[in-house]
């Protein structure tokens, strides 16, 4: 029979099981949740927005009968909106935004049986790779309370590594799901592009780059998760290719023979520290031993016209999100309301056009039929998920004053995962490795537009292979 302190040592899906069989109550769940929050969250700051009594009153009411009934959940505290709970996306200026809709991936989660009770930390808007605000402050890597646990999605990778809940959602724009997972030792699966559903109000999150998921401790968790959600929804503008089969299913499969190509030079030149290099070799010698076929290769792309791109399109996408919330406040936004880099990227578009957004468009669509043909001779593609360990606080944020040096740490932390945003294809990072000092160290894979499912398999290959669901940060918090 289980016992209620036995609460970290199960995934959600494990959880769900026990619900389903009585052993334990969603309220019982919930309060399991709360207490983590109460006694870990001071030393972390990851869950921003207490919603505590939403989650009691939504298991009064009664919960949908789907895979993930009774399960605490964190929403990320960017786009995600949940009718009635506050919605700042990390910002002052947003700070009091209340949305009265919900998202559709929202209603999906809940009608898989989650119990929201909280947001966790973002920065502002989602444009850097720490979870740092002046709005909430710094979220604390568990591992290393000194270093960022990533970023946008830190504070719900904080959450998962800290044994507050087995998984949370995330999204991911530039590698805002594999960053965190890579800083705090969890599994992060970005999926395909328009895998899962942007709308209501848009039908694409920064043209196509940005989808949202899951962080998790277990492989079958993200696979389960994206059964639950994934799909169109009514008026989508497109969506990905539906899969075979259900990719719980994928998870234990056999992947076969796959041929991997190992690349450790970052795709935008940024440096790569020699332990995240050494990571996706010992990756690519573990896959060796599973009897895949690995050899180095080299994709190499035009990193400059990516950035220019990715940047237009983003800052754009920041300025338009802005300007919708100055035209509800009635007034114009100033350097006042957000953080000076916000600031900086709004005005960098100011005078931008139609056509410099198009162009951008299509180098990012170019790219993708790049990797497109990459992945004609390879099913996989293995990296460094970073090219540096998880950074210490403040080097990431978009107050620090030093503009190069903030420009080129962010370099080395999307210098392998931004490209797989501007293409659309899945890409996963996989908790495999930790360097001297403690600090986990992420190893990418990424895989053919549409084929979570070969990933899903591989993963479940390499979890069994090489285990990390009880690997916790020591000392615990």
């Amino acid at each position: 029979m289980p016992r209620i302190d036995e609460y970290e040592g199960q995934d959600a899906l494990g959880l769900a099981a026990w619900v389903r069989a009585g052993e334990v109550t969603p309220e019982e769940l919930l309060e399991a949740a709360v207490a983590r929050v109460e006694a870990r969250n001071p030393a972390i700051n990851a869950v921003v927005i207490r919603a505590f009594e939403e989650g009691r009153k939504a298991i009064e009411a009664g919960l949908p009968y789907g895979p993930f009934r009774g399960v605490p959940w964190l929403l990320k505290d960017l786009y995600a909106a949940w009718k009635g709970v506050r919605l700042t996306n990390g910002s002052r200026f947003f700070a009091e935004s209340v949305p009265d809709y919900e998202t559709e991936l929202v209603a999906r989660y809940r009608r898989a049986g989650f119990v929201f009770f909280g947001r966790s930390a973002s920065p502002e808007l989602g444009i850097t790779s720490t979870t740092e605000s002046i709005l909430f402050g710094q979220t604390r890597n568990p591992w290393n309370l000194a270093h960022s646990a990533g970023g946008s999605s830190g504070g719900a990778a904080a959450a998962v590594a800290a044994g507050i809940v087995p998984a949370a959602h995330a999204s991911d724009g530039g590698g805002s799901i594999r960053i965190p997972a890579s800083c705090c030792g969890l599994f992060g699966m970005k999926p395909t592009r328009a895998r899962v559903p942007a709308g209501p109000l848009v039908g694409e999150g920064w043209n196509g780059m940005s989808t949202a998921h899951a962080l998790t401790r277990s492989v079958r968790d993200s696979a389960a998760l994206l059964d639950a959600v994934s799909g169109p929804a009514a008026g989508d503008p497109y969506w990905a290719p539906s899969p075979a089969r259900p990719f719980l299913e994928e998870v234990g499969a056999d992947p076969g023979r796959l041929r991997i190509a190992l690349q450790t030079r970052a795709f935008n030149g940024a440096v790569v520290d020699p332990d995240c290099a050494a990571a996706a070799r010992d990756a690519a010698d573990l896959c060796r031993g599973l009897g895949h076929e690995v050899e180095d290769a080299a994709l190499q792309i035009d990193h400059e016209a990516l950035g220019r791109s990715a940047q237009v399109i983003i800052a754009a996408s920041v300025r338009t999100a802005l300007l919708e919330r100055a035209e509800a406040l009635g007034r114009d936004f100033t350097s006042e309301d957000v953080e000076p880099m916000t600031f900086l990227m709004a005005e960098s578009v100011k005078q931008a056009g139609a056509t410099d957004y198009l162009h951008a468009t299509r180098v990012i669509h170019g790219l993708g039929r790049q990797v497109a043909g990459f992945l004609e001779r390879y099913d996989v593609l293995l990296t460094p998920t970073m090219a540096t360990p998880p950074l210490p606080l403040g080097r990431l944020a978009l107050t620090r004053s030093d503009i190069p040096g903030l420009m080129s740490d962010l370099a080395r932390t999307i210098g392998f995962t931004q490209l797989f945003n501007a293409s659309g294809n899945p890409a996963m990072s996989v908790p495999l490795a930790w360097n001297a000092t403690g600090l986990p160290i992420g190893v990418q894979f990424a895989a053919r537009f549409g084929d979570e499912a070969t990933l899903f398999r591989l993963a479940g290959q390499l979890e069994a292979a090489r285990p990390w669901f009880d690997r916790r940060p020591v000392p615990a918090l």
